[in-house]
Parts: structure tokens; sequence; C-alpha cells
């Protein structure tokens, strides 16, 4: 038979040793990080990376586009124009093709 030391000894050093065992998991905190899926630490951003890289474009191609044709006589005129205050306004502001006078025919048309 064993002695009631013993008993008590071995029903307190069971817990103990199974808590040791079960903390004894988490004692290395950079376990986790050396047995990521990643070349690095910095390459988590892989997925986004990819996503933006097969995002479709908005932009029609001709948008980057940086040799356009102009016509510098007319924009140094137009400069010109500017400085001076001799602005010249535009003809037809209106979506119609149709251009209208504005005259006063109110005296007329209120007594039809």
């Amino acid at each position: 038979m064993s002695s009631p030391n013993t008993d008590r000894a071995v029903r307190w050093l069971a817990p103990v040793l199974f808590c040791a065992g079960v903390l004894a998991g988490c004692a290395d905190a950079d376990l986790y990080l050396d047995r990521r899926d990643t070349i690095s630490l910095s390459a988590g951003d892989a997925v986004a990376a990819n996503i933006v890289a097969q995002t479709v474009d908005p932009w029609p191609r001709v948008a980057g586009n940086r040799n356009i044709a102009f016509n510098g006589d007319r924009m140094q005129a137009a400069g010109e124009r500017y400085r001076s205050g001799k602005v010249i306004p535009p003809k037809g502001i209106s979506t119609s093709s149709v251009e209208f006078s504005t005259s006063n025919t109110s005296s007329g048309a209120a007594g039809q």
C-alpha cells in the first residue's frame, strides 16, 4: 500500500504538471510568426496587390496620350485677348440650334 502523503502529492502534482504542459505551448511568442505562409513578415498584402493588378482600368487608352494636337497661333491670340481684357463672349451657350434675340415684346403679348 502507498502512504497517504504519497497519494496527496500525486493528486497535487498531476494538475500542476498538466497546467505546466498546457502553458508550455504558449511560451514561445515567435512560434506563430515563424510558421507563417509568407516569404517575409511584410508580404501580407499579396492578395490586395493581385486584386488591384487585375482590376479593369476605367479610363480609355487615349486618356494617357500626352501628345495633344493644338493650334499655337490660336492659343497665342487667346492669351493676348485675355491679357488685354478683350475676351470674345461665346455666341451660342444654349443647347438649341435656333438663336433667339432678346427684345422687349412684353406689351404686345399681354393684350392677346
